[in-house]
């Protein structure tokens, strides 16, 4: 063995033992790496992090963020949108949790049940983006929706959807989607059907408007309020879509009112049962009576409900609960 090969013997002895103190030391990181994150799991549960106050994290003037954004105002209308998008779809999504979770109660009272402060970026976001952009259409057309639609799928301001889509209307006076889509928050959320007949008539003598518009303002004027007007008017609005959420929104509140339409047959089954055999009845009990084939579905595949003092309900695992709140005189099913 010469000086060299013995030279060498040490250092691989060496190099052996430094390998396998790394492997060690790595083994032990990921352990520890582990460890902390199981540990910072179970501190996240016994003490939940606070959620994010976003009202501190936006400017909301609309001109300020304008000047700004420089040359980049459409880049940055474009931004506050998908913005919007993810924080109304994140409070409607947490909302929808809440509502499926809570007990079975009565409704409250209008005035306790309001919920305007539920989104209260919505309308100052949509404002920022559509001053960004004057002519964003999507944005009008959807931020409506979102901010009249009830709690928890909106914000429940219905007075927030006209003044946007009366902003849309200053920039675009001939634009008749935007004053079908005030008739329609005045019709749906409002309830005013006078002021909704008056504004599907301005918009069927705007350019292009489309000559379905005018029989709408005469069905919404002497039916309004049920099912039959509803219908033709949701049935309006989901030929004039130009965007797949918008017509999906619609054939959704289609659904809808065919399962109020079926809730209130149920309905008849069931009372007509108690007055014939002085008993509440369950949907063995009416099918065995043939008052019902089998435990009905809603449009969306989901078994009705028939609660132990025999009403008929949708249950809250449905795609289409919450049904929307009809106007006095709505209950009449449409053809």
């Amino acid at each position: 063995m010469n000086a060299s090969t013995r030279a060498a013997e040490p250092r691989t002895g060496q190099g052996l033992r430094s390998r396998g103190a790394l492997v060690a030391m790595l083994v032990v990181i990921a352990l520890l790496a582990s460890a902390a994150a199981q540990l910072q799991a179970l501190r996240e549960r016994a003490y939940p992090p606070p959620e994010d106050t976003e009202t501190s994290l936006y400017i909301r003037s609309a001109d300020a963020v304008r000047r700004l954004s420089g040359a980049y105002t459409a880049l940055a209308a474009d931004l506050y949108w998908i913005r919007t998008i993810q924080y109304y779809g994140g409070g409607a999504r947490r909302g929808e949790v809440e509502q499926t979770r809570a007990p079975v109660v009565p409704p409250p009272p209008p005035a306790i049940a309001a919920t305007s402060d539920a989104f209260p970026l919505l309308y100052p976001m949509l404002d920022i983006t559509t001053t960004l952009d004057p002519r964003f259409n999507i944005a009008y057309r959807f931020g409506a929706v979102f901010l009249g639609e009830p709690y928890p799928r909106g914000a429940d301001r219905p007075d927030l959807a006209i003044r946007l889509l009366q902003k849309g209307l200053a920039q675009r006076p001939d634009k008749w989607e935007y004053m079908e889509d005030i008739g329609f928050v005045n019709y749906w959320f409002l309830h005013d059907f006078r002021e909704a007949a008056r504004w599907f008539e301005q918009a069927a003598e705007a350019p292009g408007a489309p000559n379905w518009l005018r029989p709408l303002a005469a069905t919404t004027l002497a039916q309004g309020g049920d099912r039959r007007s509803s219908r033709a008017m949701w049935e309006a609005i989901r030929e004039s879509a130009d965007v797949d959420w918008l017509r999906q929104s619609a054939e959704r509140r289609l659904a809808q009112l065919q399962a109020l339409d079926v809730i209130d047959a149920l309905q008849r089954a069931a009372d007509d049962y108690v007055r014939r055999t002085g008993q509440t009845p369950d949907w063995a009990a009416l099918v065995r009576a043939r008052a019902v084939r089998g435990v009905p579905l809603d449009p969306a595949g989901a078994p009705y409900e028939l609660t132990p003092d025999g009403r008929v309900r949708l249950s809250r695992r449905s795609p289409l609960w919450p049904l929307p709140e009809e106007p006095a005189g709505a209950a009449r099913p449409g053809a």
